[in-house]
């Protein structure tokens, strides 16, 4: 996808998390795409050529495929075969396209995700790809790529951190200071407040409820732990439990500061508000630079990790949307699909893909970091850093459950903020619905 599953990058973002409740299964049959069910079909029994399912549909992810596959096909004359399809039509049909005829390689999400399908028997494990290319990663970026056996199942190549952002320039002139625990930060809100700016900017009308998923997940995590919050989303822990109930209290505590009808409002929109100096910060990831054409704003632009809320867990983790490769259960091709991927995670690959798309950061810890603006090297340093790393609510659990159940939920209580206990016994009373022991 480019930039947070539902990146925002309409074809490339936003789609991430435009993910339809039937792609874990509900309904799969119903959401095939002829385009893309068939695309593994031909050309993947030729030794000299591999087949490659991209969602990179839009112009940037597809001008940056197209060089990596190029360079590939340089290093080791093989043929990259690439079935393009929008990212979209990619996500809705990836269900029934995987127990079809897929390519060898394609693209998908870190973490749950890639887990589920591996867990299906639709992928298979490149364990043998790791041992070549496991030295350029950080353990966290290691767990994400493999699956609950253990094994590993994905190829990372870029992601991009959720943060709270903000105009250098705005908190220069009202003499703000970046905050770094709760407190700090409830009481910045509020003096933002005070001085006629919208201290947080929202939007989740239309299908931009997703956008909500970054202040529950960091305030959950901030206050309960990584631990806590991955059970909370994979369907191990209660809704009703003490800790999710405490997650709802503190956003109740910030919900007076968001800024007013955001249900009207668009993910785009919003994140406009913010460079238009109306609104004072916004918890969004790193693509909010998609809307930013011209360098003199973009180095306006910064952010800071959400702030610590427990010091026991302090500000260890980072929400990082991780994109990257998985390999067929039956790749017609399975010695050139692993050399594919075995250059699809090396440092050159991912520095080719950065120097044409910009709006995310590489993975690989070698790779070319030149090019990169201010706020994608402070991206690279805050991901590198975390001791965890998360993938957006939507990523880490069923989306089913999310789209459905907790994100309307979630929007109808921000409307009008309560103790948030009938929300909780709500979703809670969802949760076995998708979740089986």
């Amino acid at each position: 996808m480019t930039l947070h599953s539902r990146s925002l990058r309409t074809a490339a973002g936003p789609s991430r998390r435009t993910v339809l409740h039937g792609l874990f299964g509900v309904g799969a049959a119903a959401l095939a795409v002829p385009a893309l069910a068939a695309c593994g079909a031909g050309g993947g029994s030729d030794p000299k050529t591999v087949t490659f399912g991209s969602n990179g549909g839009d112009a940037t992810p597809k001008k940056a495929y197209a060089a990596v596959t190029d360079a590939f096909r340089k290093d080791s004359s093989l043929t990259v075969k690439t079935n393009v399809v929008d990212h979209d039509t990619f996500q809705k049909s990836i269900s029934t396209y995987l127990q079809g005829t897929p390519d060898d390689v394609f693209t998908w999400f870190a973490g749950y995700r890639m887990q589920y399908f591996a867990k299906k028997g639709l992928a298979t494990p490149i364990d043998d790809v790791w041992a070549k290319i496991g030295a350029g990663y950080s353990d966290a970026t290691k767990q994400l790529s493999k699956g609950e056996d253990g094994k590993y199942y994905f190829v990372p190549l870029y992601n991009y951190p959720w943060a709270v952002f903000y105009r250098k320039s705005v908190f220069r002139q009202h003499g703000y200071q970046v905050p770094t625990n709760w407190s700090q930060f409830v009481a910045l809100a509020k003096q933002m407040k005070k001085d006629g700016l919208a201290p947080i900017a929202s939007g989740y009308g239309g299908g931009d409820s997703w956008s909500i998923l970054g202040a529950f997940d960091y305030l959950n995590l901030r206050a309960n732990g990584y631990d806590f919050h991955m059970s909370l989303m994979r369907g191990q822990a209660a809704w009703t439990d003490a800790r999710a109930a405490k997650t709802i209290d503190l956003w109740r505590e910030l919900a007076p500061y968001y800024q007013a009808n955001g249900g009207g409002r668009s993910w785009q929109d919003a994140a406009q508000s913010l460079l238009d100096k109306k609104s004072g910060m916004a918890i969004i990831g790193l693509f909010l630079g998609q809307q930013v054409t011209e360098e003199s704003l973009r180095s306006d632009i910064d952010f800071f990790p959400f702030p610590e809320i427990d010091p026991t867990y302090g500000q260890d983790t980072v929400e990082a949307p991780t994109d990257g490769f998985m390999l067929s259960r039956r790749p017609k091709n399975p010695d050139g699909a692993t050399k594919f991927l075995e250059f699809l995670g090396s440092a050159k690959a991912e520095g080719i893909y950065m120097g044409i798309d910009p709006s995310n950061v590489a993975v690989n810890s070698g790779a070319d970091k030149g090019s990169y603006n201010a706020l994608q090297k402070k991206a690279a340093d805050l991901i590198a850093g975390a001791k965890h790393i998360t993938q957006f609510g939507d990523r880490d659990s069923d989306p089913g459950f999310i789209s459905t159940v907790v994100e309307p939920g979630f929007t109808e209580w921000l409307n009008h903020p309560d103790d948030g206990s009938a929300l909780l016994k709500k979703i809670e009373s969802q949760r076995s619905r998708f979740f089986t022991a």
